[in-house]
């Protein structure tokens, strides 16, 4: 009976050692290098920093495969040479939401804008100093193609598809989806500035993201902020003209916003477009798709959309200050 009990008490003293060993869930932070710029994930769970890196090095080789306009090789410069009209389930998923802005938009953003934004050099490519606007004109347009099935048609062979202004917001949503059906709850996942989040951050209360002050020559992403977000179980994307643009020869503005029906380039009293909404791939493109509409109009569209759980922050020029028009919900 004494063995007995003594085999009893030892059992429950090795239970509750290993109950009091047992450590919670921790934080791990990855960050390198996707779709050509860098990336950062913080998330809670079981899965180790090399298993996150590594599912989004696979990811990385997927999105660039499918969309990167600058692999030769991928599907989507497969399409642009004219070489197959397939379209993945990437490309298939990314027109689809290009339609949606496509008409919010009234066709101001516009996915087939490429040969407008190679020629003001806006696509790791020589700029023209004086393009010629007209001829590339014939063949941009959101009319111009549709998609059967899994097939892209095309009515000029030479018109080409361009989703930079989604991709990574894209991205953003494949890493995150993957980290929740891994069984993470909490996290943040940022490619070059675009966002997802879900659940609390470290010290337990809802993730905090900043937007840049939209100055020229604003280089420093995080130096200058203009304000503070606390997003949620959300995703948040901001497009501005103050960092990619550049001065021509006789002394005008050049930004990489390009309307597509003039072939100009978009400079407005709108710097700096910011969306919260659930699916970063919205989010990314709605925030081009508001700095290609300009800023009255995109302070009506915004408003409308608060009904669809769209929320905004714009930042635009007053002088020599700046005004705001924000929907948000939660900020600093």
């Amino acid at each position: 009976m004494r063995r007995l009990v003594n085999a009893i008490f030892a059992t429950l003293l090795l239970v509750a050692f290993c109950q009091g060993c047992t450590t919670e869930p921790r934080y791990v932070t990855v960050e390198g290098l996707m779709l050509g710029t860098t990336f950062r994930v913080v998330a809670k769970g079981e899965l180790q920093q090399a298993d996150i890196y590594a599912e989004a090095m696979h990811i990385d080789s997927v999105a660039k495969s499918s969309m990167s306009i600058f692999n030769p090789s991928s599907l989507i410069s497969r399409i642009n040479n004219s070489t197959t009209d397939s379209l993945d389930v990437h490309l298939l998923r990314n027109i689809a939401v290009a339609a949606k802005m496509n008409a919010l938009s009234g066709g101001l953003y516009d996915i087939t804008v490429k040969p407008l934004t190679d020629a003001y050099g806006f696509a790791a490519k020589g700029k023209i100093e004086h393009p010629n606007v007209d001829s590339l004109l014939q063949f941009v347009g959101f009319d111009k193609f549709s998609v059967v099935g899994n097939r892209i048609i095309k009515s000029d062979s030479r018109l080409q598809l361009d989703l930079n202004s989604l991709a990574k917001g894209y991205t953003v949503d494949l890493l995150a989806d993957r980290l929740e059906m891994l069984g993470c709850s909490d996290y943040i996942v940022e490619v070059g500035g675009e966002i997802r989040a879900s659940g609390r951050n470290p010290r337990g209360v809802a993730w905090r993201v900043g937007v840049d002050t939209p100055f020229e020559g604003n280089q420093s992403p995080g130096q200058y902020q203009q304000t503070v977000v606390h997003i949620g179980d959300k995703a948040l994307a901001t497009s501005g003209n103050y960092r990619r643009y550049y001065t021509d020869s006789e002394g005008n503005k050049i930004v990489h916003t390009i309307n597509p029906k003039s072939g100009r380039s978009v400079v407005t009293s709108l710097l700096s477009a910011t969306v919260v909404t659930k699916r970063c791939v919205e989010a990314d493109a709605m925030a081009t798709m508001f700095m290609a509409i300009g800023a009255e109009r995109a302070i009506a569209l915004a408003q409308m959309l608060r009904a669809e759980g769209v929320e905004v922050y714009f930042i635009l020029s007053e002088g020599d200050g700046y005004t705001i028009f924000s929907t948000l919900t939660n900020q600093e």
